[in-house]
């Protein structure tokens, strides 16, 4: 029996690096939250994450090799949080020989969103200091360049997150609503894509929205090394 097969029916794990707080979650194989917790990522996501995915997972008694199923958010996000993210994620399931889902932070948020929602919900996050990014539930991200404002039908809900000061007071207020849903969403939507199978480890890439200084975006969305000023 492989060791996959051993843990099979175990607790979760789902990590998120995406917005400007880590998320880091248990729950049971169905989705149903154990433990979680957040914190401000700062640019310290390689220092502390995993420490703090050992510490929720001690204070929950869940050892690693009780683990079921790898979850990790894919964004839209920056590039270095993403990359940690998706790093430790990818490490964790290869080195248990564990199954990976990857679920679209935008979906979580937009799921965590649909209870204070009358219609659809429109989803904002930053794509650097002015950009940023339109979501809606189905459709690809869409990058609003600065100045741009979003357009709503009649019965959407536009929600923000980690845009202070760039959208509504109501909108941000939703944002901060959703992203507290965001664990608990992250391990149902997670839950339900571990049960089809999960993800291809080699294949699962982020959704990045910023890229670091020197690296510009080059045509059949691959990342080619920029020669301008660093």
């Amino acid at each position: 029996m492989s060791a996959a097969d051993a843990a099979a029916g175990g607790p979760i794990l789902a990590i998120d690096t995406a917005t400007s707080a880590v998320v880091v979650a248990l729950g049971t194989a169905d989705g149903q939250p154990l433990a979680m917790t957040a914190w401000p990522a700062g640019h310290r996501h390689g220092e502390l994450l995993l420490g703090s995915v050992d510490r929720l997972m001690a204070e929950a008694g869940v050892e690693r090799g009780r683990l079921g199923g790898i979850v990790v958010g894919t964004g839209p996000g920056a590039f270095t949080g993403l990359r940690v993210g998706l790093a430790t994620a990818k490490a964790l399931a290869h080195g248990l020989d564990r199954p990976i889902a990857g679920v679209a932070t935008s979906d979580a948020l937009i799921a965590a969103s649909a209870d204070a929602a009358s219609g659809g919900v429109v989803l904002l996050l930053p794509a650097g200091p002015s950009d940023r990014v339109l979501v809606r539930s189905g459709t690809p991200p869409r990058l609003l360049p600065g100045g741009t404002e979003p357009v709503l039908g009649p019965d959407d809900t536009l929600v923000a997150v980690d845009l202070a000061g760039r959208a509504s007071g109501d909108a941000l207020a939703r944002g901060e609503q959703a992203r507290a849903g965001l664990a608990r969403e992250l391990l149902r939507l997670g839950a339900a894509r571990l049960g089809a199978g999960g993800d291809d480890l080699a294949r699962l890439v982020p959704q990045y929205v910023t890229l670091p200084r020197g690296v510009a975006a080059a045509p059949a969305e691959e990342v080619a090394w920029s020669h301008g000023p660093r």
